[in-house]
């Protein structure tokens, strides 16, 4: 039987301070912030969510990258949040951490990635996060789960199959907010007819994060058709 050789990590990049951007994005939530970092730095690399080569920049690629997504979700009483494809948490976990006030839903196929994060979200203390096994685009999966204000994703498939997995989990007046990379433009060119077909409207493009993180975050916004 072959064994898989756990990443070498460096004791030094556990123990190394987040960015000052961290405590002004997660405020009181910074400890936790810390924890989650670690937890995807050790056992997250071990059972192969994280890449050896992504833990030096977990912070600044992926943890803050998410996190500054609360920038552009409304600020309102009751904002529910769905995340599909979850995998690691990301982004749903660094919202929920920036952004306690939202009802949070992340939504993952795999067994073993949901069991991480109903493991996660219970050393955290997450109130504000559910944890649903299941597919997005599974019928059964969308009466569970009802519908939200804001469907988010992060490197999960190409913009016009993710448009049919998440605009039907929007609620009429909510929008789908994808994190993307700078090529979104081409990819809103190339899928607009099957972001159409799914019910989306006129997109636009944002720029998160740009005043506090090295690596803003590249936003879609695709609201539903009335």
């Amino acid at each position: 039987m072959f064994h898989v050789k756990p990443p070498e990590i460096d004791p030094e990049e556990l123990s190394a301070p987040p960015s000052p951007a961290a405590a002004a994005i997660f405020g009181g939530n910074l400890e936790k912030a810390v924890a989650y970092h670690r937890s995807l730095a050790t056992d997250g690399a071990v059972r192969g969510f994280i890449g050896p080569r992504e833990i030096p920049r977990l912070w600044d690629r992926h943890i803050l990258n998410c996190a500054v997504l609360g920038e552009v979700i409304p600020r309102e009483d009751g904002v529910r949040v769905a995340d599909i494809g979850s995998g690691a948490g990301l982004p749903g976990i660094p919202l929920a951490l920036a952004r306690p006030d939202l009802d949070i839903t992340l939504i993952e196929p795999l067994l073993k990635r949901s069991t991480y994060l109903s493991e996660v979200v219970g050393e955290l203390g997450l109130d504000n996060v559910t944890v649903v096994r299941g597919r997005a685009e599974d019928k059964v999966v969308r009466e569970q789960v009802g519908r939200f204000r804001v469907v988010t994703s992060r490197a999960v498939a190409p913009l016009g199959r993710l448009a049919g997995w998440s605009l039907p989990l929007v609620a009429r007046g909510g929008e789908m907010m994808a994190l993307k990379g700078t090529s979104v433009r081409e990819e809103l060119d190339r899928d607009s007819r099957e972001i159409h077909r799914a019910g989306g409207g006129r997109a636009r493009i944002i720029t998160a994060g740009e005043d506090l993180v090295d690596e803003p975050a590249t936003v879609i916004v695709i609201p539903r058709r009335r």
